[in-house]
């Protein structure tokens, strides 16, 4: 495929691109305003329209990936990045991860507390180092050799997390329902792709659970659980995450799409629908095949998610019921 773009000749692979992205489940009417729901539409549309803007250059999936988080990791809405919960002990903890389907390179940091765009950061590792988790301390000092951007913790600071904190804290003694406690989990950022190569990526970036104490790290950093790509499939998962690391639910997706043949939505239905929630566990995910099925399975009242095609034009949804026709197959 070849196209001119500003005067110059560009030619392109003959895979019509897609991306997919989320921004959490757990999204509950009760806590919404029209005026929130205007603006995390609006932010969704912007994360895909910069993720496709990279495929629509010929760029590697890799870069519309990191280009969708690193817009929703910089907008306070959702829980990664600059809109990050809070820790017990006050303060943010970052974790992200990505995976590259082509060559199964993947890169990953937790706990991470000045480092302004983990998904950058989990990419550096992937790339200039030969590991694939950093954490803490360490992957800060790794951020700064690289030259990714750090900034002072105050930069996460939110009121709406803040107050959530407190909330939380008078909370803690009294006796909360299951539900009350899986919706501490929720809050997350993801984004898979393919570019018009056919090659398959995958990202994800949290700032956690409210209140969490002890260092406690969920799915999100950790390749297989929160984060998965092969030449298959491309998953990121939202939800609680001590479920997503038991069931290794992003590589049990795709491992259902290679080895069993299963499609994007049934693979998803599977896991996030039936074995999860079968152990007493929330969330979603959204599922990218390598034919460019995209299936967007979550269990919660809501999860913030939207994909855009070739044409460029992005489609977003909020609750269960937003109409949301998703693309056809295609080779």
């Amino acid at each position: 495929m070849a196209r001119v773009d500003q005067g110059k000749l560009q030619l392109h692979g003959e895979q019509p691109v897609v991306l997919a992205i989320h921004g959490g489940a757990g999204v509950e009417k009760a806590g919404m305003t029209p005026q929130s729901e205007a603006q995390a539409r609006a932010a969704l549309e912007l994360a895909l329209r910069r993720g496709y803007e990279q495929l629509r250059q010929g760029r590697p999936a890799m870069d519309a990936v990191t280009a969708a988080i690193t817009s929703l990791e910089d907008d306070p809405l959702f829980n990664a990045g600059r809109g990050a919960v809070f820790t017990h002990d006050g303060r943010n903890e970052l974790d992200a991860s990505v995976m590259d389907g082509a060559t199964l390179a993947a890169g990953a940091v937790a706990g991470v507390h000045r480092v302004k765009n983990p998904v950058l950061l989990a990419r550096a590792v992937m790339e200039h180092s030969s590991h694939v988790m950093l954490m803490g301390d360490g992957a800060e000092q790794f951020a700064s050799e690289q030259g990714v951007s750090l900034v002072d913790p105050t930069y996460f600071r939110t009121e709406r997390r803040w107050q959530e904190l407190q909330q939380a804290l008078k909370q803690e003694n009294k006796q909360a329902s299951a539900l009350k406690e899986g919706l501490r989990h929720f809050g997350t950022v993801g984004a898979v792709a393919r570019d018009d190569q056919g090659r398959l990526a995958a990202g994800t970036s949290t700032g956690g659970m409210t209140n969490k104490r002890y260092g406690r790290v969920g799915d999100s950093p950790v390749i297989g659980a929160g984060t998965y790509a092969d030449v298959n499939c491309a998953v990121s998962g939202t939800g609680w995450g001590e479920y997503y690391l038991r069931v290794s639910a992003a590589r049990d997706i795709c491992m259902r799409m290679g080895r069993e043949g299963a499609s994007a939505s049934e693979a998803g239905r599977a896991v996030i629908n039936e074995e999860i929630p079968g152990m007493g566990g929330d969330g979603g995910a959204i599922v990218l095949g390598r034919d460019g099925e995209v299936a967007l399975p979550f269990n919660t009242e809501g999860m913030y998610r939207g994909w855009v095609g070739a044409d460029g034009v992005p489609h977003v949804a909020i609750y269960r019921e937003d109409p949301l026709v998703l693309p056809a197959p295609s080779h």
